[in-house]
């Protein structure tokens, strides 16, 4: 978040994360990477942009994935995952009620639905997999969490809730 009136940047508050489909981490480029990043962007060219996918084509793309068939125990165990990140509920996983303060809403149920469905279409298969629910999840649930104090203080991070979370869920199937 950058508001015009104020320098910096600021933490988008959970409302408008919760709108994000995935937080995907991004690490620094490779040496060589950024010399190439630095070489073509401080140079007098104009860098060049070549669309790789025309507007018409990823809407398309986006249909293909809603028209993914999900069964409803597919569906059941992205919503049992989502609902085990909320402390204090009936389906909550040991280490969210350990470590979290605030879980995954609905969004996040159907996020993992639709990455599980993408994953699968990319991978060519005609259906999605638990597997599939449980590649995206780290991807759909680390920005809807938030950790209490005492993960914090046993030096947890988000990631590693949902990777205790994925090994819980192991059984569910």
């Amino acid at each position: 978040q950058n508001p015009i009136e104020q320098e910096g940047t600021y933490p988008l508050p959970e409302a408008q994360l919760d709108r994000f489909m995935l937080e995907l981490p991004i690490g620094y480029p490779s040496k060589t990477e950024e010399e190439e990043v630095a070489m073509r962007t401080t140079g007098e060219e104009d860098p060049q942009v070549h669309p790789i996918v025309a507007a018409e084509e990823l809407i398309e793309l986006q249909h293909l994935v809603r028209r993914v068939p999900a069964s409803p125990s597919l569906v059941s165990f992205a919503v049992h995952l989502a609902r085990a990140t909320r402390p204090d509920w009936e389906e909550t996983a040991q280490v969210a009620d350990k470590y979290v303060s605030w879980g995954a809403g609905p969004r996040a149920s159907q996020y993992l639905v639709l990455g599980a469905k993408a994953r699968a279409a990319l991978r060519g298969d005609p259906i999605p997999s638990y597997d599939d629910v449980r590649a995206v999840a780290p991807a759909v649930l680390a920005h809807r969490i938030v950790l209490n104090f005492e993960a914090e203080a046993d030096g947890r991070v988000t990631r590693d809730v949902i990777a205790e979370l994925l090994q819980e869920s192991a059984g569910w199937t």
